[in-house]
This record gives C-alpha cells, structure tokens and sequence, in this order.
C-alpha cells in the first residue's frame, strides 16, 4: 500500500508536469491538501514531508486540527467549504484565505469582522457553472457586479475566483468551464488594475486539466489522503 509519502510525492509530480505542459513552473501552483475528515495527526506528518497548504470544509473541524496543532508554525489553512454567517467569526480568526465567498451580503459581514480585528483578509469568489440548487455561488452572469460591490470593501483582499466543476462533465466540458472561469477572471484584472491573480479549479479527478488551463490552486484530497467516509 503507498505511504503519504508516496502519495504526496506522485501528486506533486503530476502538478509540476501539468505545470510544465502550460508553460509554468511548479511553482506558480498553490496544491492543497484537502484534510477534512484526516485526522490531526495526519495533517502534522504531511506537513513533516513539505506540504504547508491545507483546506478544511468545516469551520469547527479546522479549529479542532489547529488546537491540536499549535505547536506548528507555517500551516497555511484555506476554507474551501460552504460558510454560514453564524460561522463567519471564528472562521476569520482561523483562515488564511476564504475561498467561498457566495454572496455579497456574506462579503459584508467577512468585511465587517475583518476591521473589528484590524487586518485584511484575502477571499476568492465563488463561481457556480452548475445551474444546481445545491449549489453555492455566484452566477458567472453575476460575477462582475458582485466583484464591484465586493471591492467598495475597505478589509477584504479579492484574490480571484474558485469554482467546483458540475459533476459528471468529461474533459471538453472541464476545459469549457476552466476556460471561462478564466476568462472571468481576466475581465476583473483587466478592470480592477489590482489582483486578481487566482483560479482555484480542479479536484483530484481533473487538477491537472485545471493547471493546463491556468489553474493556480488545485485542491486535492483523495489522491493524496485516499477514499474518506462521506462527510
């Protein structure tokens, strides 16, 4: 059976060949290392062997992992899962980017928590392509003026946009909504004149997709981590 090791050793490969086919280096790919349900102690031996990125659905779980490992310095934590407002005060304290930024009115509040504690926080918006009620995220429609709204917040620090591609889409349909994620994305920079650097896509089944068309954050979990119970 592979170790961790050779789990995290394969994945990086992998990132770094997709990389080079898009005319990056590696280094311009942000992995995270999806941990929700991996225990604290996993999380600290990936960590051992080099991996500093993580992302966490659940705001309480996170917390649970960094009481535990406090005595870590250089984690980098992303939450890559749905926020509730109730949730939004301790996921400040607890995040380094929030990458589901789904409404303005949840932008308002993040921004509003960000001044009570004096510092900026840097988010993405989220991007839903998948027309799914269950679903979280803006309508690409409503991306832009979202991101107007968003950028009138003196605390917040838009870095880009993330998307969970809708299930079920072979590759041309993957490299359709990566392509426009991406195109996206452009259109803000190219209006803001500031950030807007990021696209978070791709999962395990299609990150290397994701890098080829520009992905600069992939968040990969079962390849690394292996089949987890449904949460």
């Amino acid at each position: 059976m592979d170790s961790l090791k050779d789990r995290l050793a394969r994945v990086a490969k992998r990132v770094a060949l997709a990389a080079e086919r898009s005319g990056r280096r590696a280094a311009d790919v942000e992995m995270v290392a999806v941990s929700k349900t991996v225990s604290a102690e996993v999380v600290a031996e990936a960590f051992s062997l080099g991996q500093t990125s993580f992302g966490e659905n659940r705001v309480q779980e996170c917390r649970d992992k960094q009481d535990t490992l406090s005595g870590l310095v250089g984690l980098r934590w992303h939450l890559i899962g749905h926020l509730q407002s109730n949730k939004a005060k301790l996921a400040v304290g607890l995040f380094d980017i929030i990458q589901t930024v789904d409404s303005v009115r949840l932008a308002g509040v993040l921004d509003s928590l960000a001044t009570e504690r004096g510092s900026r926080l840097p988010v993405l918006l989220q991007v839903d392509f998948s027309q799914e009620p269950h679903r979280s995220g803006f309508a690409p429609e409503e991306v832009e003026r979202a991101a107007e709204a968003i950028l009138a917040l003196s605390h917040l620090e838009p870095r880009g946009l993330m998307t969970i591609a809708p299930l079920g889409l072979a590759e041309p349909g993957l490299r359709a909504v990566f392509g426009q994620l991406g195109s996206l994305r452009d259109r803000l920079a190219s209006g803001a004149g500031r950030g807007w650097t990021e696209l978070s896509m791709g999962m395990s089944d299609d990150f290397e997709i994701a890098i080829e068309e520009g992905a600069t954050i992939v968040r990969v979990g079962r390849a690394i981590f292996g089949e987890r119970p449904r949460a």
